[in-house]
């Protein structure tokens, strides 16, 4: 397979694809997206090879707000039993964990900073983190966490939040993490998002997160790994 057709669902402005444009420029795949802050339309399901969900600062539960979040989880709902390779980052995830029926909810500490990630058992053994470290630190920017989908594999945790990762079937991952993050985009987040940065156990100051800018190489290279993984898939 040469060319993919990627379709991505952005919820806010300064939450964009971030690394995962600069892949997807590199390799030749073709982008599309529906901007739900814009009120943009949905593809035909029939006319994309993959379904990338992003994050944003609303919850999966805040419909009255956004009259979307309905017709965007059944179009994941739809994806997935279709057979696309859907991927979930931060809210993304926690849609796809409530598509597939699953509560989402607020988590009793909000992780804000650079963290480590740790993989599970089934997370060392999984066709998407095989060949990663048993441990990496990436950004985090989230206040609510999800209750694992019937069928789903969790991958990996973190003291904060235990449900940080889980596959489901072969072609949906959903990361509670960013390993999107790109120096521009994190600078997005912090201008957009400062009022969260309050003082508490799993939150990081804006210094803290401005110097841990060092993590990203790495974890954009272990990004490029699992979307390297997903286009084998898509070739099945």
């Amino acid at each position: 397979m040469g060319q993919l057709r990627i379709h991505y669902f952005q919820h806010v402005p300064f939450e964009d694809l971030g690394y995962i444009e600069t892949w997807c420029s590199r390799q030749g795949h073709t982008l599309t997206s529906t901007q739900w802050f814009e009120g943009a339309s949905l593809p035909e399901l029939t006319d994309i090879d993959w379904l990338i969900v992003m994050g944003g600062p609303m919850g999966v539960y805040d419909n009255d707000t956004y009259t979307w979040l309905d017709i965007e989880k059944a179009f994941i709902k739809q994806s997935i039993d279709a057979g696309k390779i859907v991927i979930g980052i931060c809210l993304g995830a926690q849609l796809i964990a409530s598509a597939l029926g699953a509560k989402v909810y607020p988590n009793t500490k909000k992780e804000i900073g650079w963290f480590p990630v740790q993989l599970t058992e089934r997370g060392k053994r999984s066709s998407w983190f095989y060949d990663f470290p048993e441990a990496f630190t990436v950004l985090h920017w989230h206040g609510d966490t999800f209750d694992l989908p019937d069928s789903a594999q969790l991958l990996a945790k973190t003291g904060a939040c235990l449900n940080q990762a889980f596959a489901y079937h072969s072609n949906v991952l959903a990361l509670q993490f960013h390993f999107e993050t790109t120096k521009q985009s994190l600078s997005n987040m912090i201008q957009h998002c400062r009022q969260e940065l309050v003082k508490a156990e799993f939150i990081q100051t804006e210094d803290e997160l401005e110097n841990g800018a060092g993590y990203i190489p790495a974890a954009n290279n272990l990004l490029e790994m699992v979307l390297n993984k997903a286009v084998l898939l898509t070739k099945q």
